[in-house]
C-alpha cells in the first residue's frame, strides 16, 4: 500500500524527454557514441578510425591481407579484403560485444602451429564469445598490434559498462543503419517498414503511416535526424512502465524521494531516505530534477533496467559462502571430455576448449590420454576420428588459466590409456611446467580424517587418477585390483586401457583423488578412506538416487562423486545435472561445448558466488546425521514450503530467429522451470503473442509451491511458437531460487551459448511466501 500523497513543495520543472537531448540517431548518433565513450582524443581510438592491415592466419596454407577498421559507432569492427570498398555488411563486422577477450602474441592454438614464423610482438589473437572461431591476426608492427590490443580492451571495457539504454540505443542505430539501403541518412517509409521487420515487430501498415506521419513535422516524406529518434522514441515507449510510475508519483507524474522510498519498501529493497536520494542522483537524467531530489520517468527507466533492478541479487556476485569447509560439501563446476570442440566421433580436440571452459569458471577438467609418437602422449577421443593434441600443450595452457576466473583448486581428471613409460613423461611434464602449482603431498603431511578446503587449496591443481596403494601419507583401503583397471567412462571404449600398469612417478602426485571401484555404501562406508573417489555413469547415479537417495546423500557428505554421461552420447549431449545434484554429487561433469537447458543449469548455480566454481551444499545435506531423501523430502526433514508467484509482464527487443528472413516475426511465450528435487520440477508458460517480438505483453500470473528451495534453480524461456514443428529457442535465463530478487524486475536474457541476447529484457513480478 502506498503512503498519503505528500505535497512537493519544490517547483515542477519543465523536464524535456531524453529524444530531446540527443542528436540525430544515424548521423550524430555514430559521433556521440565515441564521445559518451569519453574516447573521441583517444591516440588509439583515432588510429582504429582510419583502419589497418593485417596478415589474417587460418593455416599454414591460409595467410591473407585483410583491413581491420573501427567504425564511427565506437562498437562495430570491419574485416574485409582491402579491395572491397562497398558498404561493410554484417558478414564481414563483428561487435566489441561479441570479444570474449584478446590475446598478446602467440597466444592462441592457431598462432602456435601456423604462426612461428613471425615475431612475438607483432601477434595478437582475438577471441569471441561462443562458438565463433578466433581470429588469429599478425600486424606489420609491434607498434601496430599494440594498439589495436589497447584499444580493443578499451573499447571492451567501456561497452561492459555501458548502461542497458546506451546498449539499446547502439542496437536500434545499429539497425537503422542496415534499414537505410542507401546510406543517405534518410530513411522513406519503406525503408521504415524494413527497419520494422528487423526490430520483430509487425505493425499495421495504415498505424505504421500515422507513427510515419506525425514524425513528419519537415513534410519531407521522408524521416531524417530529429523525426527518426523521435519515430524511435515511439516505438521504445514502455506503458507498463509509465503505469507503474504514475501508481507512485501520482497524477503529477513526478516521483520524490519519499515516494521513491515506498516503491523501494514493495520492492524489498533498503528503504531509506539516503538509498532513495542516491539512486536519483545515480539514475535521474534531468539536472534540474536532480538538484530537487525528484525522479521523472526516464529516471525511474533507466533504475529499472539498471543490473541494480536485476532478478539476479548481485550480493552473490562475489564470493559470500564459507569457503573453509571440506572438498566434498560443495558442488564443484566439472567438464567430461574438456578436449572437444564438437561431437565425440569427429569433431576437432583443441587446447582452445580448455580456455574456454576455464573461463567459465570450470575447476574440474578432464584429459583422455593415449599413447603418442616421439614417447609424447596424446589426448584425444580413442577409437574415434576426432583430432590429437599433445599432452604437454594441455597443461601449458591449463598453467596459464586455470586461476584467470577463479583462485580455488583445479582438479584434473585423468583417463589414462598409456603405458608406464609415456604415464612417467606424463608426470614429469606435470612437475615440470606447473611446478609450485601441483599438489604433491597432503596440506601437513599427514594422513587426511578429512579433505581440505577450497580455501586450503587456494592456487593449487590436484590430480584425480588411479594410485598404487601402500603410501606411507595414505592408508589406502582399496587395492588397486578393487578398482578393476577401468576407465571412468565405462561405455565410451570398446576396449580396456593399454595397460593396467601405473607408474610410480604418475601414481605419487594422486594425493586427494584416488580413483576407486564403488561396490555399495555399505562398503564404502566401512573402508573408504576420505582421500578416494568413485565415479558413476548417470544411469547409475540415477538408480542410486532413485532407490537410496538418503544413503547417497549421506556418502557425499564425506566423499567425493564424479557423475559422467553415458557413452552413447555421441553427439556429445548431456543429461539433466539437477538430478545429481539434488543427492549431493559435487563433480557432476556435463560437455560444456553443447548449448542447451543442462548447461543453462550449470551455469545459473554457478553464476553465484562469485563464479567461482564451487557452491556450497545446503546445511542439511553436511550434517553427519543427515537423513535428506531427494526422492521423498517432507519425510526425511522439515521443510518449510515457499509459493513462487511470478507475474509475467512484457518482453523487449526479442532477438529474431531466423535472421535472413525479414518476413520471419516472432510469436514468443514464456515458459517457467522448476528445477530441483522431483517433487519441485514443473513448468508452466504464458499463452502466445502473434507477430510481435518488439514488446509483447501477457500480463499472466504463473504459481509454483517449492518444497526444497535451497535445491531449486528457476530458468525463464521465452520460444517462437509454432504451429507445426516444435518451437523456436529465442533467450533464456537461469538462477537459483535463493538468489531471486522481489517486486518488478528486469531479466536481461541470454542466448544459446550464455552470452548476452542483445538487448532482450523479460519484464516481471515476483514474490515469494512462506507456507
Amino acid at each position: 500500500m502506498l503512503c498519503r500523497k505528500k505535497k512537493k513543495t519544490a517547483p515542477q520543472p519543465e523536464i524535456p524527454s531524453t529524444s530531446q537531448e540527443c542528436e540525430s540517431t544515424v548521423d550524430g548518433g555514430r559521433r556521440l557514441a565515441l564521445r559518451k565513450m569519453g574516447l573521441t582524443d583517444d591516440k588509439d581510438i583515432k588510429a582504429m578510425l582510419k583502419g589497418v592491415e593485417m596478415l589474417k592466419i587460418k593455416s599454414s596454407h591460409w595467410q591473407k591481407d585483410r583491413v581491420l577498421k573501427l567504425q564511427e559507432d565506437g562498437m562495430t569492427i570491419w574485416c574485409k579484403n582491402e579491395n572491397n570498398s562497398k558498404k561493410p555488411s554484417a558478414k564481414h563486422t563483428f561487435t566489441i560485444k561479441d570479444i570474449d577477450g584478446v590475446r598478446e602474441g602467440r597466444q592462441s592454438e592457431g598462432l602456435q602451429k601456423y604462426g612461428e614464423c613471425f615475431p612475438n610482438d607483432r601477434c595478437m589473437t582475438i577471441v569471441f564469445k561462443g562458438k565463433k572461431k578466433n581470429l588469429d591476426l599478425v600486424a606489420k608492427t609491434p607498434q601496430e598490434a599494440a594498439l589495436w590490443i589497447r584499444g580493443l580492451l578499451k573499447l571492451k571495457e567501456k561497452s561492459e559498462t555501458m548502461s542497458h539504454p546506451e546498449h539499446l540505443k547502439h542496437w536500434i542505430r545499429s539497425y537503422l543503419q542496415k534499414a537505410d539501403k542507401n546510406n543517405d541518412n534518410v530513411m522513406t517509409f519503406k525503408e521504415i517498414k524494413t527497419l520494422l521487420k528487423m526490430l520483430n515487430i509487425e505493425l499495421d501498415d495504415h498505424y505504421a503511416y500515422y507513427l510515419f506521419q506525425k514524425c513528419d513535422t519537415s513534410n519531407s516524406k521522408t524521416l531524417e535526424g530529429q523525426e527518426i529518434e523521435e519515430f524511435c522514441t515511439m516505438l521504445l515507449r514502455r506503458k507498463e512502465l509509465e503505469e507503474i510510475f504514475k501508481r507512485y508519483s501520482g497524477e503529477d507524474l513526478i516521483l520524490s524521494a519519499e515516494e521513491l522510498m515506498e516503491f523501494l519498501k514493495d520492492q524489498q529493497e533498503n528503504a531509506t531516505l539516503e538509498n532513495s536520494r542516491r539512486i536519483i542522483q545515480q539514475y535521474e537524467l534531468n539536472e534540474q530534477a536532480r538538484r530537487n531530489n525528484f525522479m521523472m520517468l526516464d529516471g525511474f527507466t533507466m533504475y529499472l533496467l539498471s543490473m541494480e533492478s536485476d532478478i539476479f541479487n548481485h550480493d552473490h556476485d562475489r564470493v559470500f559462502q564459507d569457503m573453509t569447509q571440506p572438498l566434498s560439501h560443495y558442488f564443484i563446476s566439472s567438464s567430461h571430455n574438456t578436449y572437444l570442440m564438437e561431437d565425440q566421433l569427429g569433431g576437432p580436440s583443441s587446447t582452445e576448449a580448455y580456455i574456454r571452459a576455464l573461463m567459465k569458471g570450470c575447476r574440474c577438467v578432464e584429459l583422455d590420454c593415449w599413447e603418442g609418437n616421439n614417447g609424447e602422449p596424446n589426448i584425444f577421443h580413442g577409437h574415434t576420428f576426432t583430432s590429437k593434441i599433445l599432452f604437454r600443450d594441455v597443461i601449458k595452457v591449463i598453467k596459464d588459466y586455470a586461476f584467470k576466473m577463479s583462485p580455488y583448486p583445479v582438479i584434473l581428471s585423468l583417463e589414462n590409456h598409456c603405458g608406464p613409460e609415456q604415464q612417467t613423461v606424463m608426470a614429469r611434464h606435470l612437475r615440470n611446467i606447473l611446478g609450485s602449482m601441483l599438489l604433491t603431498d597432503t596440506i601437513n603431511g599427514k594422513v587426511p580424517k578429512q579433505l581440505p578446503s577450497p580455501e586450503e587449496l587456494k592456487g593449487k591443481i590436484l590430480i584425480k587418477g588411479k594410485k598404487i596403494s601402500g603410501s606411507p601419507l595414505q592408508q589406502d583401503s582399496f587395492n588397486f585390483d578393487d578398482d578393476q583397471g577401468n576407465e571412468d567412462k565405462e561405455c565410451d571404449s570398446p576396449q580396456k586401457p593399454a595397460t593396467s600398469q601405473i607408474s610410480q612417478e604418475l601414481s605419487d602426485l594422486v594425493v586427494y583423488c584416488k580413483s576407486v571401484h564403488f561396490r555399495d555404501f555399505q562398503h564404502a562406508k566401512e573402508n573408504q578412506a576420505v582421500h578416494e573417489m568413485c565415479s558413476f555413469s548417470e544411469m547409475k547415479a540415477k538408480k542410486l538416487t532413485k532407490e537410496s537417495g538418503d544413503k547417497f546423500v549421506q556418502h557425499n557428505m564425506r566423499y567425493i562423486s564424479r557423475i559422467y554421461p553415458k557413452g552413447t552420447r555421441t553427439d556429445s549431449s548431456n543429461y539433466n545435472p539437477e538430478e545429481m545434484w539434488v543427492s549431493g554429487c559435487q563433480l557432476v561433469a556435463l560437455n560444456f561445448q553443447t548449448p542447451g537447458y543442462e548447461m543453462d543449469l550449470n551455469q545459473g548455480l554457478f553464476r553465484q558466488n562469485g563464479n567461482c566454481g564451487y557452491v556450497l551444499k545446503p546445511n542439511f545435506m553436511r550434517r553427519i546425521e543427515t537423513m535428506f531423501d531427494p526422492e521423498h523430502p517432507s519425510r526425511s526433514m522439515k521443510t518449510e514450503l515457499k509459493t513462487l508467484i511470478i507475474k509475467v509482464i512484457t518482453a523487449q527487443q526479442l532477438p529474431k530467429v531466423n535472421k535472413d528472413k525479414n518476413s520471419s516475426i516472432v510469436d514468443p511465450l514464456v515458459r517457467v522451470e522448476i528445477y530441483g528435487v522431483p517433487a519441485d520440477t514443473e513448468k508452466k508458460q504464458t499463452t502466445y503473442i502473434q507477430n510481435n517480438g518488439f514488446n509483447p505483453r501477457w500480463d499472466t500470473t504463473l504459481t509454483f509451491n517449492i518444497r526444497v528451495p535451497e535445491l531449486a534453480l528457476v530458468r525463464f524461456l521465452v520460444e517462437d511458437y509454432d504451429t507445426a514443428t516444435s518451437n523456436d529457442f529465442v533467450g533464456q535465463f537461469t538462477l537459483p531460487f535463493t538468489s531471486l530478487k522481489q517486486g518488478y524486475r528486469h531479466i536481461h536474457l541470454l542466448s544459446k551459448d550464455g552470452t548476452a541476447a542483445g538487448p532482450a529484457t523479460l519484464f516481471v513480478h515476483i514474490k515469494i511466501k512462506s507456507v
